[in-house]
Formats: structure tokens, sequence, C-alpha cells
């Protein structure tokens, strides 16, 4: 059951609700948003349904919802989200580009990676300074230094960062960096990391797993939401399959059905998706084409010096082609490309 409080519901109601519901043997979890805030309830739905809830100052709605992901479903919230990270918009009506290296290797090679990115038309920069490998020998990211070059570069372009976190323990610190907090592929279900980024306060860029089904992705999703995160946006990057002819296999029918599943945007990692740099372009037409909110894409100025997955990304003679690409495909389906922020004045 979810209950849904009116735009001006004072805090003094959402703890009214809060207490009759556990007063009568459930919990409730509550969850802010830009515009409303959200109180999903656990116990017995027929017992919390006699408690005519929907009467109480501030309630402006009571829902019984069927699925399992009660915060991020759209039986509650039928219109589709906009999530805002630093001022940029992703969701319905625009299309998002997020562009940068895969792993922040130097600040010369993030800096020139920032600029192809926004030469290609992005409004947001990602990086890696922290990379979980599936060897342990492979190149894990300068930590800390990295997110410091993130920063600095991020006042040299003006765009907003989105950069991974690995663990809870981590969390702070990385906020004290990014724009907006990602979670790869296999974090998918660290549940304890899923509740500290839900409790951080900063958007959430959350990955399919590579071997989730949709409705493990959107639990996932439910985590941090229901610690009152509601600014999440999903990443489809490729699930693992018997073909071996790419790194992952794009299910690209997952944009649309998680559309309709849930009210967060998705976008598309064409990237890891396909693992090779021919592939990037292409996917990114079938991603737009479908209907996704926008792209996360690896662009590297030395793509065959690159310490992480050079194999997949851009090099700066292929920025135009991709330039050219973000500015047509997005009109073609009535959507905008999202513009780069304004730069600060100093």
């Amino acid at each position: 059951m979810v209950i849904v409080m009116t735009p001006d519901a004072a805090k003094d109601d959402i703890e009214s609700v809060v207490d009759v519901v556990k007063r009568a043997g459930g919990e409730a979890f509550v969850s802010r948003g830009v515009s409303r805030t959200i109180i999903g309830l656990v116990g017995d739905v027929d017992h919390l349904g006699t408690l005519n809830l929907r009467s109480m100052a501030g309630v402006g709605d009571v829902i019984r919802v069927s699925v399992p992901y009660k915060l991020v479903s759209r039986e509650h919230h039928r219109e589709r989200s906009v999530i805002r990270v630093a001022g940029v918009p992703i969701g319905p009506g625009t299309v998002t580009l997020i562009a940068g290296p895969c792993s922040v290797e130097s600040p010369e090679q993030t800096l020139a990676a920032a600029q192809m990115a926004k030469r290609a038309g992005a409004s947001m920069l990602r990086g890696g300074a922290f990379k979980p490998r599936t060897s342990p020998y492979a190149f894990q990211g300068l930590g800390e230094a990295g997110l410091r070059i993130l920063s600095e570069v991020r006042g040299e372009v003006g765009l907003p960062v989105v950069t991974e976190v690995v663990d809870p323990a981590s969390v702070d610190l990385v906020c004290a960096h990014a724009d907006m907090l990602q979670v790869g592929t296999r974090n998918m279900q660290n549940f304890a990391l899923l509740q500290a980024v839900g409790s951080a306060g900063k958007p959430v860029l959350l990955k399919r797993g590579m071997n989730a089904t949709i409705e493990e992705w959107l639990m996932a999703a439910e985590y941090i939401a229901q610690r009152g995160n509601l600014d999440i946006v999903l990443c489809e990057r490729g699930i693992r399959t018997f073909e071996t002819a790419t790194r992952n296999t794009l299910d690209i029918s997952a944009v649309p059905v998680a559309q309709r599943l849930s009210h967060l945007p998705v976008i598309v990692d064409p990237s890891h998706s396909g693992g090779h740099r021919d592939l990037v372009l292409p996917l990114t037409r079938a991603a737009i084409a479908v209907g996704a909110d926008g792209v996360i894409v690896d662009v590297h100025p030395e793509p065959a010096r690159a310490l992480c997955d050079g194999d997949q990304a851009l090099p700066d003679e292929d920025i135009a082609g991709l330039a050219s690409l973000m500015q047509v495909m997005p009109g073609i389906l009535g959507r905008e490309l999202t513009p780069a922020p304004e730069p600060a004045v100093r």
C-alpha cells in the first residue's frame, strides 16, 4: 500500500500518518520527492485498509499496489519522472548524453575526454575513480585522487559529474566530489550499498546487473527509494547471454518495459553492452529510437593507451559522428537534446 501526500502536506501531517500506521502494527517508509511525499506501507494490507487513512490531513491518495516495488512503480505514479542532476534534466521530452572516460587516469586525459564529451553534445561527465574489475590484477582506479581530478575538470568544462561508488564506506567521500552516484552492474544487489546511496541525498544512476531480471532491477531501485530518495535513473547496460560476439547483449526491449512498469527515467549504455567502438553509434541510434531517456558513452583521447576498456571508447575522430547523431535523432522522435548547463561565472 502507498500513501501519496498532497504537495502542501505539513511535516506534522506526515508524522501523524506514520504514527497511525505504526500503532496499527505496520511499517511506514517515507520518501520525499521534489513535489510530493510518498509513504510506503508494509504490513497486513487488509487491516491497514480499515484505518481510513484517506481522510487524514495532507493525504492525497491511498493506493493498494500489487507489484512488490511500490515506490518506483507506475501504479501510484502515472506520470513518468524527470530527474535533475545539478539542473540537468533526465526524463521524457529530452535525450541526455552522458560521456567521458571509463576510468580517470590523469588530469590531462580526463580533461581531454571531458572536452570531447562536450563537443559531442554531452550535458554530463562520466568518469570512474573506483573501478571494480573482474581480475584483481586489472587497474582498479585512482580512488580519491581520481575524485579530485573529476572535481577539477568539472570546474573547467562545467559538466556535472557522475561516478561510481563501490561500497557503503565510500559514499560520503564520493558525495563530496560527485553530482550523481553510480551503482554498477556488479553492485546492483549490494543491498547495504543501495541503502547507503538512498540515504545520501544525491541522485543515483542504477545499472542493471548483468544477470538480473527487470523485476530484480526495479527491486534494487526500491531499496534506494525506500530510504527516501526517488531521484533514480535506471541504466540498461547489457546482460550476459550465450552470445560471445559482443561483450554483453543489449536488451533493447528492457527500455520500454521498464518505462511501462516504473516512472523512473531509463538510459542505455551502448559502450559496455557492445564492447566495441564500432557498435557504439548503432546501439546509440537503437537506444534513442526505442525511447531511451539518454545514453552514457565512453570516450578517450587515446583509446589504445587506455587503462580500462579502450576497445569500446570512442576516439576524437568519432566525436563529430556522435555529435551529429545526437543533434538529429532526438528531434525525429519529438524530443530535444538536453543542453549542457551554462558555465558558472568566475
